[in-house]
Parts: structure tokens; C-alpha cells; sequence
């Protein structure tokens, strides 16, 4: 299932999206108020959905789209003169206020596209990293999500697949 990070102007904006979310069996990765905050929860997710809801958000929605639109998708949730701001075509804009099954509704299409966009790796694939990530915990004391970005950041640096580089790893201990 994808992870889905939530990016709220309020606390209680974020903790009524987040419950609504989890109380219909999507799970939240991680709740932020940041720009900076969102960009950090992105860097530890491999992939996933990025909900911005209230404020002004479309120019941090567009921004957002514009580093992570192959591993993201993107819901605005806000006003509609705040929507007008969001000028990517890619996210998706839901006019506030807006019912729960609306919402739910949107986070369904988006976790839709976003399993059929994805390449995805075969069992040895998933087993590979999966040992890779363990060993790397064991070695050098990380967690799984600092394992597996230290794991796509040496792939991102060395242009290689994660699985190649999980393969090199584990050959090398």
C-alpha cells in the first residue's frame, strides 16, 4: 500500500485528515506542518501520496510535484482560490470544504494510479534489499528507514538499481 504523508496548515486539520484516513484502512506515514518537514518524510519513503490540505499550499504543491512527481502523487485539498494557485495539472485539487467519503474517494483513485505507475521488483528484488537493509541495520546501527535511503541515495550516486546495489552490498560482507 502507499504511504501518504500529510501536510496541514493546522494541527487539527492534520489529526481529523489523519484519523479520517486511518479509520477507513489507509495507514499515514507521517503528519508535517513544513515544507522542510514534507521534503524529509519524502526522502525516507520510497514512494507514495502527498496530501496538502488548508492554507496556501499550491505553490508548495507545485514544488513538491515538480522534485518527487515520479515516486508521488499529489492531492490538494483547499479553497477554491487557493486551488487556482496550484498551477501542475498533475494534482489532484479537491475544493474544501469537502466530505470524508470525497476524500477517501480521492486517496482510492490516487492509490490506483499510483500502484499502476510504478515498476515493480520481483521477489529476489525485494529480497535482495530486504537482506541488504538487515545487514546495514546489524553493521552500522540504522533504522529500516535509514537503511533504506542510505540504500537509494549510493543507487541515486551511483546510477545503478537499488537491487544492484543491495546485490554489490551483500556480496561485500
Amino acid at each position: 500500500m502507499a504511504r501518504i504523508v500529510i501536510i496541514g496548515a493546522t494541527e487539527a486539520s492534520r489529526t481529523q485528515l489523519s484519523g479520517l484516513l486511518v479509520s477507513s484502512g489507509y495507514p499515514v506515514f507521517r503528519t508535517c506542518v513544513s515544507g522542510s518537514a514534507v521534503r524529509r518524510a519524502l526522502a525516507e519513503c520510497e514512494d507514495g501520496i502527498v496530501i496538502l490540505c488548508g492554507g496556501m499550499l499550491g505553490s508548495l504543491a507545485d514544488a513538491l510535484h515538480a522534485d518527487f512527481q515520479d515516486r508521488f502523487r499529489f492531492l490538494l485539498i483547499a479553497r477554491p482560490e487557493a486551488l487556482a494557485a496550484c498551477e501542475s495539472p498533475a494534482v489532484f485539487r479537491l475544493a474544501y470544504p469537502c466530505s470524508g467519503n470525497a476524500v477517501i474517494g480521492a486517496v482510492e483513485m490516487l492509490t490506483q494510479l499510483h500502484t499502476m505507475q510504478l515498476p515493480r521488483r520481483d521477489q529476489n528484488g525485494r529480497t535482495l534489499i530486504e537482506q541488504a537493509k538487515s545487514l546495514l541495520m546489524k553493521r552500522d546501527g540504522l533504522s529500516e528507514p535509514e537503511a533504506h535511503r542510505h540504500l537509494q541515495q549510493r543507487a541515486m550516486r551511483e546510477q545503478r538499481k537499488m537491487t544492484e546495489v543491495a546485490e554489490a552490498l551483500l556480496k561485500n560482507e
